[in-house]
């Protein structure tokens, strides 16, 4: 049986508490996603209503896909999605959606870096697909917005729609 450095253990545990992390924010944009294709109500919206209705199956794919690998290494995918934003406002609807792209793919670069770091070439490899999908959402969102879609070259905003 193979044996792990105490510093490796740790790492590990770190990355298995990101993916859980992950999950439950793949849960919360599924159900955002589902939730806000419906409402969005206004003919401006209705291509990236249609868009989130895709982004939905995709993100339901993601969350299977990081349930997979938390299997394989040993545990119990989490159940619970981070909390859910909601809004009867299109636009802030979008701005809900933007951020949490924006912090989904923060802390899938982070999990990307912990996996080649131990050695999960696989995990790293699957979660750079994933990634590359959250951008594709990203950028639907953020030009729906009229903003930059990468978040670290976006202005700060001062409200939660996103305007100065």
């Amino acid at each position: 049986m193979a044996t792990t450095r105490p510093d490796e253990a740790a790492l590990r545990k770190q990355l298995v508490q990101g993916l859980q992390e992950d999950l439950a924010r793949e849960y919360k944009a599924l159900i955002q996603y589902i939730i806000f294709s419906q409402k969005l109500d206004k003919a401006q919206y209705m291509n990236i209503a249609d868009q989130l209705k895709e982004h939905a199956h995709q993100e339901l794919d993601h969350a299977l896909a990081v349930a997979r690998q938390l299997d394989y290494l040993g545990v119990y995918p989490v159940h619970t999605p981070k909390p859910i934003e909601v809004s009867e406002d299109n636009e802030e609807m979008l701005w809900a959606d933007l951020r949490g792209e924006d912090d989904t793919i923060n802390n899938y670069r982070e999990r990307i870096r912990q996996a080649e770091a131990l050695g999960e070439i696989a995990l790293a490899e699957i979660l750079k697909g994933i990634i590359t999908q959250e951008q594709d959402h990203q950028i639907d969102l953020a030009t729906a917005l009229g903003v930059v879609p990468d978040s670290r070259l976006r202005p700060e905003k001062d409200d939660k729609k996103g305007k100065k």
